[in-house]
């Protein structure tokens, strides 16, 4: 009966693939600034490790296609759309950053553009 508990190497290999996915999917969400980092109990944002950790999730994909089993398949699927979405979010929201900061810089810049016009006249 003991034998019943043992994984199969199938089972086995199933399980470390599983924690290899997840691995890159913790790393990629540390660096998109969505989980703390557990070593300095932080929101740490790096989008090109991000996107460095999301690329090689990706390579493995493709480099495993027809090779997975449904339940591997389904979980690389899922993690590559999510870290996907995030990223792109988080892509948004730096341009949505810079656009207010470009903004808020034009409104405190002194209009220059009466000035110009009187000089013109004169």
């Amino acid at each position: 009966m003991a034998d019943q508990n043992i994984p199969t190497q199938d089972q086995h290999n199933e399980l470390l693939f599983m924690q290899l996915v997840m691995m890159f999917q913790g790393m990629a969400l540390q660096n998109l600034g969505k989980v703390m980092n557990p070593m300095t109990n932080q929101i740490e944002r790096n989008l090109e490790q991000a996107k460095n950790m999301i690329d090689i999730l990706g390579m493995l994909d493709e480099k495993t296609k027809g090779n997975l089993n449904d339940n591997e398949q389904k979980l690389m699927e899922h993690v590559l759309f999510e870290l996907r979405m995030n990223y792109v979010d988080e892509l948004k929201k730096d341009e949505a950053s810079e656009e207010q900061a470009e903004d808020q810089a034009e409104e405190q810049a002194p209009d220059n553009s009466t000035e110009d016009e009187e000089e013109k006249k004169n």
